[in-house]
């Protein structure tokens, strides 16, 4: 990607952060008939790899999973916000101002692997489960179904999996606009419903 360098984001812990608040990657694999593209929650496992390993499933009728071998790109997207010239200062000192997007993102690369193994499915999508129903007032657990048909289910995907060779993250936030400018977005984010984003510029801004 495009990575200029007063965006890049270096801080191991952020870029965790953002994968495990944003699960929900643009899969892309490079096949012999072109690039493909699915959308798939993946887990990062700190422990598993050099630089953490990316572990999901899909249905076993995706042919992803068939793609095992193959270099993989997995895009998180955090928070992001359209950024209006008006909201700049500097709007009003010279006018040299245009209109720019905002946002932060995670890439991480590899290669794709596939495990058709029931146990392994089965512990990957109990911790999946675990950690996206926290939340929940009743949390829903995979033993709250019938076994027979956890079993089913467990038949009907196949897990992939990515050690992770490379990871790099972009947080454009305004870096790279005078204070009095980044002043004016916060601002301007906040009364436009975008908090978080604001936040960003706040806590990044040069």
């Amino acid at each position: 990607m495009y990575l200029p360098k007063h965006f890049e984001q270096h801080d191991r812990t952020t870029l965790i952060a953002l994968m495990r608040e944003r699960p929900l990657a643009t899969l892309i694999v490079a096949a012999d008939d072109g690039p493909s593209a699915d959308l798939i929650p993946l887990e990062y496992v700190a422990d598993a790899g050099a630089h953490g390993t990316l572990r999901g499933h899909v249905a076993r009728a995706n042919p992803l999973w068939q793609r095992a071998g193959m270099k993989a790109l997995a895009v998180f997207t955090g928070p992001e916000a359209y950024i209006s010239p008006g909201w700049y200062a500097s709007k009003q000192e010279h006018g040299k101002v245009v209109p720019t997007w905002n946002y932060t993102m995670v890439q991480a690369r590899g290669t794709l692997a596939a495990v058709d193994d029931a146990p392994w499915l089965h512990a990957l999508v109990g911790q999946l489960t675990d950690r996206h129903e926290a939340k929940q007032a009743e949390p829903w657990a995979v033993s709250d179904a019938p076994e027979d048909f956890v079993g089913q289910q467990l038949r009907a995907i196949v897990g992939i999996e990515i050690p992770i060779a490379r990871i790099e993250g972009k947080w454009k936030v305004s870096q790279n606009r005078v204070a009095a400018d980044r002043e004016g977005v916060a601002c301007g984010l906040r009364e436009a419903g975008a908090d978080v984003m604001a936040r960003e510029v706040e806590e990044r801004g040069a």
